[in-house]
């Protein structure tokens, strides 16, 4: 049986107020990491816009690890020729970049709400950090992943196993990456997964990989924390 949503308060109420940190720039504090369970998508939409609208320059930077009930999520390039075919799946226009993408239970999330000007970071760079942090992470566990140029995202022998896409507002970014764990991949054959008519889409656990959406969440999260702390070191 699958785990049922919470609503943002049940999960860790008032999480999303952001916190001011003790003075000063903030830019070598390690992000906080939120274990918000299974929640439902647009409370959190929601969440993500307010805290970005809201934090300071000294508000730590967090990442929110979750998983979502089915949905079909539309970036702000997203075409109609893309959306499902049929699907009772409901349909969520957001504002991160990119086209049309599936959530559902058995996927990791981990939103990354994260001061890229404070950082000194692009966003393309931002990027390349988050699909080298899935590589990184797959890798632990015997699996050999890879980038695709022009086309981002997290590829195994050509099939799609990770999701990303940002949105950037007064310097800051959220949304962030989804990685397929052990999930129902049949709506992802509905329509053309992040706009690529007839891209296969792949998951951990076809690959051997023995660990839920919980574990390899927390290993995502915490390889692109490090690999911010790497990029803050450069900035030194």
């Amino acid at each position: 049986m699958q785990n049922a949503a919470k609503p943002v308060s049940a999960v860790i109420p008032a999480a999303f107020s952001p916190r001011e940190g003790g003075g000063g720039i903030q830019r070598r504090e390690a992000p906080i990491i939120r274990h918000l369970g299974h929640a439902e998508y647009a409370p959190i939409y929601d969440a993500m816009r307010r805290f970005t609208a809201e934090r300071g320059d000294s508000t730590p930077d967090e990442f929110w690890l979750l998983e979502h009930p089915p949905i079909y999520t539309v970036g702000i390039a997203g075409r109609p020729e893309h959306f499902p075919r049929a699907s009772n799946v409901p349909i969520e226009r957001i504002d991160r970049g990119g086209q049309i993408t599936y959530h559902g239970p058995g996927q990791a999330i981990v939103y990354a709400l994260v001061d890229l000007a404070r950082r000194g970071i692009k966003v393309g760079a931002m990027v390349r950090l988050i699909e080298q942090a899935v590589i990184d992470t797959l890798d632990a566990y015997g699996v050999r992943a890879e980038r695709k140029s022009g086309a981002p995202g997290v590829y195994v022998d050509g099939a799609k196993i990770a999701a990303l896409g940002l949105r950037v507002r007064r310097g800051c970014c959220y949304h962030g990456v989804a990685l397929n764990v052990n999930m129902d991949l049949a709506p992802f054959a509905a329509i053309d997964p992040c706009g690529y008519p007839g891209l296969a889409v792949t998951q951990t656990s076809a690959l051997g990989i023995d660990a839920d959406a919980k574990e390899l969440g927390d290993a995502l999260a915490r390889n692109i924390a490090r690999l911010l702390e790497r990029t803050d070191d450069d900035h030194r």
